[in-house]
């Protein structure tokens, strides 16, 4: 069975079945996630050279598809919910992830790198201030594997949470959106949750990834970095060009709920393919230390989020 799988002819194939199976209505997005990995871990993954490059693209295109599921009013009123503890718990999370950084006797960097992706939007986050604080590819490695591999975590944990603590679709959905790391997985655990959460939790989580922004500039000062560029999440603004056709544009009614459909198929397939970059080696580099401070700092905001929101 071994050899039969070394074909790379063979696990390029199942890897195409799997990743079509992903986009039919029958596969959840814990589950994409989960046949992702069992694929890297079992037979490995044949495209892992080529498909980084192609999750950011789909991950963007499905959410800007979500956008034609909003009305404008309803994107207004979730962003501006989750406007304050935004603010609060990205402030909580860099203070305190500079705090354990120290504690932990942790490089500096990789602390940066873990308190922001944390913080923000997760592995687009690591992106936008790697340039910034110039980490080394070790570094950058290291937090995206800490990211990617609390994000999955999530994505089967806060579901359950949220049904044994019967939490509304709209507390789960800004919980989401404050908690998880990763918009992809923010996505998927509030599109398994329901209809009204995954409204909700795309739009304060988009909202909170333009925090990007002034975060990119405040880390330049910090760095002493002052000639890099900032990279701004610019299909944020097709998110929003989406809400403004759906909700302005009656001809957009049609077709809204089929795009939609296919934008959470996309994400499914999206799931798959971060699942499939994980691997057993790339957990066993992860080290205690790095860990440890993202563990605090993700239970920090998990809960300190979840009190203000049933509050």
């Amino acid at each position: 069975m071994k050899d039969f799988f070394q074909n790379e002819t063979i696990r390029k194939t199942v890897f195409i079945i799997l990743a079509l199976v992903c986009l039919t209505p029958w596969v959840s997005s814990p589950i994409a996630l989960a046949l992702g990995f069992g694929l890297a871990v079992l037979i490995g993954n044949p495209f892992e050279k080529h498909l980084h490059q192609y999750i950011h693209l789909l991950l963007q295109i499905s959410i800007v598809g979500l956008g034609f599921g909003l009305k404008l009013n309803e994107a207004l009123e979730a962003g501006k919910t989750g406007f304050f503890l935004t603010v609060i718990s990205i402030l909580t999370v860099m203070i305190l992830g500079y705090i354990l950084g120290k504690v932990f006797k942790l490089e500096r960097k990789l602390s940066y790198l873990i308190s922001a992706g944390t913080a923000i939007c997760g592995g687009s986050a690591i992106a936008a201030v790697s340039p910034i604080i110039k980490p080394n590819t070790k570094e950058i490695s290291l937090g995206l594997a800490i990211i990617f591999t609390l994000n999955s975590v999530a994505l089967f944990v806060y579901p359950a949470i949220g049904h044994f603590l019967h939490l509304s679709q709209e507390q789960f959905g800004l919980w989401c959106a404050v908690g998880i790391h990763d918009t992809s997985s923010v996505v998927g655990a509030a599109g398994k949750y329901g209809n009204e959460a995954l409204k909700i939790a795309t739009t304060v989580k988009l909202a909170r990834a333009l925090w990007i922004i002034p975060v990119s500039v405040i880390t330049m000062f910090i760095f002493n970095n002052k000639e890099s560029k900032i990279k701004i999440p610019w299909f944020i603004g097709w998110f929003i060009l989406a809400i403004l056709l759906n909700t302005y544009f009656p001809v957009f009614d049609y077709f809204s709920t089929s795009v939609t459909a296919v934008a959470k198929s996309g994400l499914n397939l999206t799931l798959f393919f971060i699942g499939s970059t994980l691997s057993i080696q790339t957990l066993r580099s992860i080290g205690s230390k790095p860990l440890a401070v993202a563990v605090i700092l993700w239970i920090t905001i998990s809960v300190g989020s979840l009190l203000y929101i049933i509050s």
